[in-house]
C-alpha cells in the first residue's frame, strides 16, 4: 500500500458522513494526483492558476478542480469553465471579472465567499463588516453562484482555532437565512491537515487536505 492510499485510508477514517475531502495537490505531480484518484478522490484543490490549468488538461476530466488560492483579476479568464468552485471569492473587482468571463462563456459559476475571520491584514478574504455590501453587488450578477463560504484561519491552540470555527459557522447560519438569487448557504470550507478534526466538531463539511495526504510539499517544482 502507497503512503498516498495509507494516508487516504486514515483521514477517511476519520470523516463524518456529510464532509467533502478536498485534496491540496499544489506542487503535486500528475502521477501523485493520479494515485488519490486511484483511491476514489475527485476533488482537487490548487493554489495557482497556472497549475490548476495544466493539470485540467493532463488529467481526468471527471475531476473537480477547487481554485483555494487567490485570484488575480488578469487571470481569471483562463480558469472560467474549468473550476468544480472557485473558494477564494473576495472582493468586488474579482467578482465583476468572474461573471463578464463567464457570461462571455454563457455559463455560471460556483463560488465560495473568503472570509478574513481573523481580520488578519497579510490575508485574503472579506472582512466580516463588508459582507452585506458584497451580498448585495452580487445578486445583481446572474453569471455568478455563491454555495457558502470559505476561511483560512489564523493558526494558534486549538481552543483558538475552536474559536474561529465556530465563528465562521454563526455566520454560516446567519447567512443561511438570507434569500436570494443565486445565493446559498450548502459549503463551510474550513480545516486543513492540523485542525481539521476540530474544525469537522465546528460544522466544516468540506476539508481542504494537502500534507496529510501527499506529504510535505516541494516548492522547487
Amino acid at each position: 500500500m502507497s503512503n498516498i492510499s495509507k494516508n487516504l485510508e486514515e483521514i477517511r477514517s476519520t470523516l463524518k458522513d456529510n464532509v467533502t475531502l478536498v485534496a491540496v495537490s499544489k506542487t503535486k505531480s500528475a502521477e501523485e494526483i493520479m494515485a488519490a484518484y486511484k483511491e476514489g478522490i475527485r476533488d482537487f484543490g490548487e493554489n495557482k492558476v497556472q497549475e490548476l490549468e495544466e493539470k485540467y488538461e493532463l488529467l481526468p476530466k471527471d475531476i473537480r478542480w477547487h481554485l483555494i488560492g487567490g485570484l488575480q483579476t488578469n487571470k481569471v479568464r483562463k480558469i472560467v469553465g474549468k473550476t468544480y468552485l472557485i473558494q477564494s471569492l473576495d472582493r468586488e473587482s474579482l467578482a465583476l471579472e468572474i461573471n463578464k468571463r463567464a457570461e462571455n462563456k454563457g455559463i455560471l459559476v460556483d463560488t465560495l465567499i473568503e472570509v478574513n475571520i481573523g481580520e488578519e491584514p497579510q490575508k485574503a478574504g472579506i472582512l466580516t463588516e463588508n459582507l452585506g455590501e458584497f451580498i448585495t453587488l452580487l445578486g445583481e450578477l446572474k453569471h455568478i453562484r455563491v454555495k457558502g463560504l470559505m476561511a483560512i484561519i489564523p493558526q494558534g491552540s486549538e481552543e483558538e482555532n475552536r474559536n474561529y470555527f465556530r465563528k465562521m459557522h454563526e455566520l454560516f447560519e446567519k447567512l443561511a437565512e438570507i434569500k436570494q438569487e443565486r445565493f446559498s448557504m450548502e459549503v463551510l470550507s474550513m480545516g486543513m491537515s492540523m485542525d481539521y478534526m476540530t474544525a469537522m466538531e465546528e460544522g466544516s463539511n468540506m476539508i481542504r487536505v494537502g500534507t496529510g495526504i501527499f506529504g510535505a510539499r516541494n516548492y522547487t517544482v
